[in-house]
């Protein structure tokens, strides 16, 4: 059953955008009490969508659709269901406590304002993204999240590293957004609709069966790029060079999860062939690894954070691959703790920084006494990470081991992977848990104030949210974890247990998960140093090292080529130009096989064999004139001539233009020619009259071939018909050419008048500028200086 829902959808999408607008004006005026205001907004989203969570909950769909361009086919259609309405949630919740966040941590700065209208833009961006249910606007959106995120990440355009960082991501998210363009296009071939509540299962479709690998190639490219999995991850640590409420938002439940909302989306088109699930698999088993072995090798907090997020974002998609009911679930629960986890830890990092003026957890320690709020909303968010009972971590974690043992054949090596990527990620939580908050004091000494409730509310609430969820874990499986695990399976809402079998091996996997753990942290100095020497044995090459290397090629290739075909010699561009004519005209007409037959006129009236004598005489004359005043006017006889035969052959008006057209073209031509030696000869040599003249006598004689067998079909009148018949009756104009050229493409002529009004002005700008230079140089020559 659908809901419409036409004014709740248009406030829901413009919210955002209108408050990006206010956001410097507001945060001009009410300074750090900007926040709250802002604030307002996606509060208010997030409570609205709070009251769909029963309708969707009770399989409603709410839905909302207006025609975009009706001659192709397309709807700008959003739709709520499970998945999008737990995205939607916490892209609003998340983003309220953000910006509260935000206006506190950059009290002071003179483009807070500026940085708060990012945020929001933003947030209008990931939701339409997820609201979307139309592939054009999905990919408006996908796009429009990857602008808003190049803006977010190079704030502080001043250095050099934020702006190498927001280069890096829009270039590996953008060439994902060209993947995405052409991954719906192919959907939209193979399905026959631009809506993806549309779009049928393809994988055993046979209608699909040879579009259905490149489809598959372009979404999981599309995807992997935005979501940082090896190897398009190096873009994401490098994005810590944003502000860090910046690092809370696109990082927790926003940005980088747009490529697995992706996957979750096209999960019942295209799952189930291997072609599907195994690069799932092997990509996001690697990516989980990759990253949650490198999050322990990393000293600065917000690049633990980083590479953690790296590695549980190979682990959603690795849950992907798993699919089925049982990996819905998992995908759905780790889904949202980690949304909450990873966002509160990211805030409490920037407290930190902030407070102490380091993010180093060497330099830091003995802050759980001083910064007792922070350590608090840290604990609550690291033992969630960590997977310890009763934050929603732990359930999430359940949920993984229940998914992997029922991967069939790949049980056992699915549980394998996850224990030790939990692990690792497990252990990454306890540095950030313990380094800075237990021991003795580090070397940065007493921090200053943890700030006022701005800067730690949003922690607090979200360390809150994950440890009072489990207390509520059938309301939050009935209306949240299920019915998005039903819009990823695709079917009913899978049965979600909240009963612990204490014999069951997801309870044992746990016991192995926290073991390894908390082993992985006390070897945590060893694991950084196997990194540095392992790092020194590669050469100190890494995947970012690659990117650089990757655009320099790039830079240097294009330099090539640039020097290899605009080389500035006019005569070959005009060479290349009409060789490429040449082909184009006569490769056709070889294919096809269907030479028209030449034939002399001999039904033309004196006048117009004058005509044409004309012309060959004005051919001719151009050929062998021996000044460049008299090619030119000899080019226009050919023109005199061709406007003769329409006047002559009843076409007044066309004859009337191109008389005018060439007198106009001859005199321009004359007087810009004035200013080289007209009566001087260009010197030709044998060679370039033979490659000239081979060019024109075959670009002439196919083009002439090609009109002659156009001609020969019957003519098609319906063009003419209708231009007759509704010329006087649309436009009130009895001439028809006149109509055609006013009226029904008007915009049209339009552009072609400005397009000759904008080369007039600039040759009178470069003539003027020739002037003015003359002038100027002349008393300096004159005069021999001052």
């Amino acid at each position: 059953m659908a809901l419409d829902f036409d004014a709740f959808a248009i406030g829901l999408l413009l919210a955002p955008f209108a408050m990006a607008l206010l956001a410097p004006l507001i945060s001009q005026e009410t300074g750090r009490a900007a926040g709250w205001i802002i604030a307002i907004v996606p509060a208010g989203l997030f409570v609205a969508l709070l009251s769909l969570l029963g309708p969707v909950a009770s399989g409603k769909i709410v839905q909302f659709a207006v025609d975009w361009v009706q001659t192709l086919g397309l709807e700008f259609a959003l739709r709520i269901d499970g998945l999008s309405l737990v995205f939607a949630l916490l892209i609003s919740g998340i983003g309220s406590v953000v910006a509260v966040c935000s206006a506190s941590f950059l009290d002071g700065h003179a483009h807070r304002g500026r940085f708060m209208a990012f945020l929001m833009l933003f947030m209008g961006a990931m939701l339409g993204l997820v609201l979307a249910d139309s592939l054009p606007a999905l990919f408006a959106f996908w796009e429009l999240t990857s602008v808003a995120s190049f803006l977010l990440i190079g704030f502080d355009h001043h250095r050099v590293d934020a702006r190498r960082a927001a280069t890096q991501a829009l270039v590996v998210t953008g060439l994902g957004g060209l993947c995405l363009m052409i991954g719906g296009v192919l959907l939209h071939a193979a399905a026959g609709t631009w809506n993806l509540s549309g779009l049928p299962s393809l994988a055993a479709d046979p209608a699909a069966a040879s579009v259905y690998p490149a489809i598959v190639v372009f979404v999981l490219l599309a995807a992997f790029t935005k979501s940082a999995q090896v190897p398009f991850h190096f873009w994401l640590p490098g994005a810590m060079e944003a502000p860090t409420p910046v690092s809370a938002y696109l990082h927790s439940a926003t940005m980088v999860q747009a490529g697995v909302y992706l996957l979750a989306r096209l999960s019942p088109v295209l799952s189930g062939t291997p072609l599907w699930q195994v690069p799932l698999l092997v990509v996001g088993g690697v990516t989980l690894l990759w990253g949650a072995i490198h999050a322990l090798g990393q000293t600065d907090l917000k690049y633990v954070l980083a590479q953690s997020t790296i590695a549980a974002l190979g682990l959603s998609v690795f849950l992907i691959g798993i699919g089925g009911e049982t990996g819905a679930l998992a995908l759905a629960a780790f889904f949202v703790a980690h949304a909450l986890y990873k966002a509160g830890l990211f805030l409490v990092v920037g407290i930190l920084d902030r407070s102490t003026g380091s993010r180093d957890i060497r330099m830091l320690g003995g802050l759980r006494e001083l910064m007792p709020i922070s350590f608090l909303a840290t604990a609550a968010a690291a033992l969630s990470m960590f997977g310890l009972p009763p934050f929603l971590g732990w359930f999430a974690k359940e949920e993984l081991y229940l998914a992997a043992t029922g991967g069939g054949q790949l049980a056992w090596a699915a549980l394998g992977v996850l224990v030790v990527g939990s692990a690792l990620m497990g252990a990454a939580a306890l540095v950030v848990l313990v380094r800075p908050f237990m021991g003795s004091l580090g070397s940065v000494g007493t921090p200053r104030s943890e700030g006022g409730i701005s800067l730690w509310a949003g922690p607090v609430v979200l360390g809150l949210a994950g440890f009072s969820a489990i207390f509520l874990l059938t309301e939050v499986g009935q209306f949240v974890i299920g019915p998005m695990a039903a819009a990823i399976a695709g079917g009913a809402e899978p049965h979600m247990s909240t009963t612990i079998d204490v014999f069951g091996i997801p309870f044992w996997a746990s016991l192995a998960t926290w073991a390894l753990a908390i082993t992985a942290y006390r070897r945590v100095e060893w694991i950084r140093a196997y990194l540095g020497e392992a790092a020194g044995r590669a050469g100190n090459w890494t995947f970012d090292r690659g990117f650089d290397q990757a655009m320099f090629g790039l830079v240097r290739a294009g330099g090539g080529l640039v020097r290899l075909f605009q080389h500035g010699r006019l005569e070959l561009y005009l060479v290349l130009l009409f060789a490429l004519l040449a082909i184009a005209l006569v490769l056709p007409l070889l294919g096809v096989g269907d030479w028209p037959a030449f034939a002399v006129p001999i039904d033309l009236t004196p006048m117009e064999w004058g005509a044409v004598a004309l012309i060959v005489v004005g051919t001719a004359l151009v050929v062998a004139g021996r000044t460049r005043l008299g090619a030119i006017v000899a080019l226009g006889l050919q023109g005199l001539g061709t406007g003769l035969l329409f006047l002559f052959m009843g076409a007044p008006d066309l004859g009337f233009t191109q008389l005018m057209i060439e007198v106009v073209s001859v005199v321009i031509l004359a007087l810009v020619m004035t200013r080289l030696r007209l009566g001087s000869r260009d010197p030709r040599p044998l060679e370039d009259w033979l490659r000239d003249g081979a060019l024109a006598l075959v670009c002439g004689s196919a083009l002439a071939a090609l009109l002659i067998r156009i001609t020969a079909e019957p003519l098609d009148r319906r063009l003419s018909d209708f231009f007759a018949s509704s010329s006087a009756a649309l436009a009130h104009g009895r001439n028809i050419v006149n109509v055609i050229l006013v009226d029904f493409r008007g915009l049209d002529t339009l552009g072609e008048i400005t397009v000759v009004m904008t080369g007039g002005i600039a040759i009178l700008a470069l003539l003027g500028g020739a002037r003015r230079v003359k002038r100027a140089a002349g008393p300096a020559v004159d005069g021999g200086g001052s």
